[in-house]
């Protein structure tokens, strides 16, 4: 009997000192890849059937209030909060499948005990992050030209302008920005390109590209060509000057619309009123008499009315 007792007392004590782990990424991932992560104990013969997943939201003003992620069906999606996951395998597999991990970088997840006997901090496990590596389409802007519309593949530009062009990119980290010009040599670490008093020296194919400081295959490039015109060239046949051509028929038709509507609203309104005939009063209505200066000629000799 005593061999039983020992025997459950270290079961006990060695079932206690199990330690609950989660595992997940321990490098970067890219965009586009999925995670998936698992809760574990350090001693295998326990099961996580009593285990759930939480996160730490990045715009939670508390660092301590987690939020669990419900559910655990095979193939369900989970909606909490706005937040998608969906488990990879079946009810208490212990594991967490989120196809669409970019959101989530950076975001603290822990494993947490269900067992009512365990109380924190020894419920929960340390927690874990991944990073997601991105790189959007890298965009490219001009000093007076919307950025709405972008700048065309090929910037006309008159003989002495001025020419600055930006380029920018979503990136998951600071990107690093290289200027070449098609045919030279020279690169410029920059993001932004700038030419003055342009002449045609300076015609030809600019490239921006973008360069990812971590993972050297996530870049981003666009070519921009600058053609020249002549000094004396009409306004309206430079980029900016088609630009706001452009400004100023969208305008231009904006306002005949607002007009159109205007004047065909007033006249309907006005047709409304017009179209009702006069208030027919019947108190303003009196008989007429033969011997009134109203009455109509009559051979009656009667003296009532005839309306």
């Amino acid at each position: 009997m005593k061999v039983l007792l020992l025997i459950a007392l270290v079961v006990l004590i060695h079932g206690t000192n199990a330690t609950l782990i989660i595992k997940g990424p321990t490098e970067s991932i890219l965009e586009g890849e999925s995670v998936t992560l698992e809760c574990l104990y350090t001693d295998s013969n326990l099961n996580v059937s009593q285990v759930h997943f939480e996160y730490l939201p990045p715009y939670q003003y508390s660092k301590t209030l987690w939020r669990k992620v419900w559910g655990s069906n095979l193939g369900r999606w989970f909606c909490y909060g706005g937040d998608d996951f969906y488990s990879e395998e079946e009810e208490s597999s212990g594991r967490l499948h989120i196809p669409y991990p970019t959101r989530f970088s950076g975001v603290p997840f822990r494993c947490v005990s269900d067992n009512e006997n365990a109380t924190a901090p020894d419920n929960a496990s340390e927690p874990l992050t991944f990073k997601v590596q991105y790189m959007r389409e890298l965009s490219v802007s001009m000093e007076g030209y919307t950025s709405y519309l972008g700048v065309p593949q090929d910037l006309k530009v008159r003989v002495g302008d001025d020419v600055e062009l930006k380029c920018s990119v979503s990136s998951s980290e600071e990107p690093s920005y290289y200027w070449q010009k098609e045919g030279n040599d020279w690169i410029l670490p920059s993001s932004t390109l700038t030419l003055k008093k342009v002449s045609t020296m300076d015609e030809g194919k600019y490239t921006c590209m973008a360069e990812h400081p971590s993972v050297k295959s996530l870049t981003k490039k666009r070519t921009i060509s600058i053609t020249l015109l002549p000094e004396d060239a009409a306004w309206y046949e430079t980029t900016n000057g088609r630009l706001w051509l452009m400004t100023s028929a969208a305008a231009a038709s904006l306002l005949v619309f607002i007009l159109s509507v205007s004047v065909f609203l007033c006249r309907r309104a006005k047709r409304i009123r017009t179209s009702k005939g006069p208030i027919d009063d019947h108190s303003q209505k009196k008989p007429i008499y033969k011997s009134s200066a109203e009455s109509l000629p009559s051979t009656c000799a009667d003296k009532q009315p005839l309306v």
